[in-house]
């Protein structure tokens, strides 16, 4: 779009100036008119429905009441400092209360005028008060009527204490909108799009965001805007990709020879599920397609997504290249050396394990050995990454549990190789809901390991509270007994002051009383320990050589002991849904029956009660992914933050699936026919995507 009246900056808007400009740059991000209109509010005050403060109750929550301001007097004294006001309406008498701000308030309040409040309902002691209440003058019939709904901004103590508070807000919105125009605010879909959604236009939809009159308006605001920020995200997303395909030559992997059949054929341990399959059918067209692969796999817990890596290394071999595998700790990079070296045991093959703990000779000669094509996989941590690293020919790169790795780190492993750059696999155990992965990785291609190995005894997960303890030690005893052994595992290394949480060191010492040595033997594994320490306390519980395995998180992935049948995880309610299942992870790999005991206080928040149920309702990853997002939102599930903030302005990826999926549906259509969207009906959607577009960075691009 051309310079327009929203490209002002918000300091020329009525009522800011240049203080309260700088104050909602640095507070808000809103350096513009345009990135004023386009902070929404997060919740509307119904203006038609009022309590009478006779009925109130600590229970009720957030009310409207409309009465006088009777009373307000400063109590207190020092940083007990408060002023309190007393609100009275035909009913009853109700207490105000406010700990900031004193000074501004009292000289915006009068005392004896009628206003409309809105706040919480709370109680202090047998009195109810509500506390910071927003509260203005009812309008006059001769002024422009009210809508039903009054927005509700996003705000901050500083904000407040300058004066834009929910009140003034809605008064520069106000003034905005009056001189916002439609030609200000040119339609960027393509019209054939917005009749056959039904959406109401660009314009109307920032209007109604902010100033609805009914529910109606409301819900068509945002459909419209929820669809247009998705849209533009998947067309982005999906142009990258594109781009991608076309322009990034990648090696042709057009043989699957003789160490891949002879594996697969004589040496592969147990038979490949229909979902291993499929995905490796999936990989084998992407590396003969002559385009550089970009595919993420995801797979639960125990899906085999290993082997899967393992085959699509020996189609490399196959082809005269070599394979690296880079997982994000030692222990985890360990496990998948030891593995795939059994695996491939008797074959000739050369498998090499490079970590931060490979100094001196053995360094030497391995890295000489890289560089010179003897050594056809290489597995390690990020050491693979480090400029001494240097491939013959590296055509595959497989990234395991990609989000603990930043951007430039898998950059770098994948840059190892010219002139083209390697075939890339990124893996995660950690399933990613529907729609983030949509958002995330909308411009990698995506195979799903949806089916786990058959015979494989689903884990009871059972919850307990602090009042049961010794009956979880004495069950752990019975599993002992049987020859089984046991992960404890807490949420913090040592003591900390502002979290109640019973600390690894204080369990173990509590567990060393409970089981003494030495019939008993227990192992202890946290991320401070030396590299040598920690393997040699994992080496003990591999082995056997202890029952108990007392950790941090650091176990979460990566450990591989099919004897260990009890996963105990203090402090439960710590964790996120997603942790919890990868911990759980790490039972159930033997043949046993193996249980996972969730240990809480007695006393649980809403949505930890609801983590807990669902761990113990669905063993399920992908559910879990769903019900995590739906409970914690996108900011906050693995991998997201690493990703770049998504900055989404209306839409909800836990809520908004359906609309994010048709959006994507569309775009792909639109693409497909257009791909340089030079049809005169995309034209405006060209020109807002190049001037929004290049915002939205894809994972593909770092390749």
């Amino acid at each position: 779009m051309d310079k327009n009246l929203l490209d002002s900056s918000i300091e020329y808007l009525k009522g800011v100036g240049p203080g309260r400009a700088e104050l909602l740059r640095s507070e808000l991000g809103i350096r513009t008119f345009r990135d004023l209109l386009q902070q929404y509010p997060f919740r509307y005050v119904d203006r038609t429905v009022f309590h009478r403060i006779r009925d109130l109750t600590p229970e009720s929550g957030e009310v409207q009441l409309r009465g006088i301001l009777r009373r307000l007097d400063q109590v207190g004294d020092g940083r007990k400092r408060r002023l309190v006001g007393r609100f009275r309406d035909d009913s009853g008498v109700i207490e105000l209360v406010w700990f900031k701000g004193a000074h501004w308030i009292q000289n915006s309040l009068q005392v004896g005028k009628e206003y409309i409040l809105y706040g919480r309902v709370t109680a202090f002691g047998s009195t109810l008060n509500i506390a910071h209440p927003e509260m203005e003058e009812p309008k006059s019939e001769s002024q422009d009527p009210a809508s039903t709904f009054a927005p509700v901004y996003p705000s901050t103590e500083k904000l407040n204490a300058k004066g834009l508070d929910v009140k003034m807000r809605r008064r520069l919105m106000e003034g905005l909108l009056e001189k916002v125009q439609s030609a200000d605010v040119p339609e960027n879909l393509p019209d054939y799009l917005v009749r056959k959604m039904k959406l109401v236009s660009r314009f109307d939809a920032l209007k109604r965001i902010h100033f609805p009159e009914d529910q109606n308006q409301l819900d068509a605001a945002r459909n419209r805007l929820k669809f247009e920020e998705l849209f533009f995200l998947q067309l982005r997303l999906l142009q990258l990709k594109f781009r991608r395909q076309q322009a990034v030559i990648g090696y042709p992997f057009t043989q699957v020879g003789a160490n891949f059949y002879e594996y697969y054929q004589e040496r592969i341990p147990f038979e490949l599920t229909g979902a291993q399959k499929r995905v490796i059918k999936e990989i084998r067209r992407d590396m003969g397609s002559g385009k550089q692969m970009n595919r993420l796999l995801q797979g639960d817990v125990g899906s085999g997504k290993t082997m899967v890596g393992l085959m699509c290394m020996l189609i490399a071999i196959d082809n005269g290249f070599q394979a690296a595998m880079m997982a994000p700790t030692e222990i985890l990079a360990q496990q998948h050396y030891l593995s795939i070296s059994e695996y491939l045991e008797g074959m000739d093959l050369q498998v090499g394990f490079l970590s931060g703990s490979i100094k001196g000779k053995k360094r030497r000669v391995l890295l000489e050995a890289l560089e010179a094509g003897e050594i056809h996989i290489l597995i390690g941590t990020h050491a693979l990454i480090e400029d001494p690293v240097v491939f013959k020919n590296l055509g595959l790169a497989i990234t395991d549990e990609q989000h603990r790795f930043g951007v430039k780190q898998r950059a770098s492993l994948w840059k190892k190789n010219k002139p083209y750059p390697p075939h890339v696999l990124v893996m995660t155990a950690t399933p990613i809901p529907r729609t983030l992965a949509m958002t995330l990785y909308g411009d990698l291609d995506v195979s799903v390991i949806d089916e786990l190995p058959p015979g494989r005894i689903p884990i009871t997960t059972q919850h307990r509270t602090e009042a049961h303890r010794m009956r979880v030690i004495g069950f752990m005893r019975t599993e002992i007994a049987k020859g089984r052994q046991i992960y404890v595992v807490y949420p913090l290394i040592e003591e900390s002051e502002k979290l109640d949480l019973q600390n690894l060191e204080e369990g173990y010492e509590a567990l060393s009383r409970e089981f003494p040595r030495p019939e008993y033997q227990i192992s202890i594994l946290h991320g401070r320990m030396k590299t040598a320490d920690k393997d040699f306390e994992m080496q003990r519980f591999v082995k056997g050589e202890t029952q108990i395995m007392v950790a941090t998180t650091v176990i979460e992935v990566g450990v591989n002991v099919p004897n260990a049948s009890v996963m105990v995880i203090e402090n439960t309610e710590r964790f996120g849904l997603s942790q919890l299942h990868q911990l759980r992870g790490r039972v159930g790999r033997g043949a046993e029956q193996s249980f996972c005991i969730l240990l809480t206080g007695n006393k649980l928040s809403s949505e930890g009660r609801e983590r807990i149920q669902t761990m113990v309702q669905t063993n399920n990853g992908f559910e879990i992914a769903e019900a995590d997002l739906r409970l914690r939102g996108p900011g906050n599930i693995l991998g997201t933050q690493q990703s770049g903030d998504l900055n989404l302005r209306i839409a909800d990826l836990a809520r908004d699936g359906r609309i994010l999926q048709t959006a994507r549906e569309l775009a792909i259509r639109i693409l497909e026919k257009d791909p340089g969207l030079e049809h005169p009906a995309n034209v405006n959607t060209k020109k807002f995507l190049e001037k929004y577009g290049p915002a939205l960075k894809g994972w593909g691009r770092i390749s």
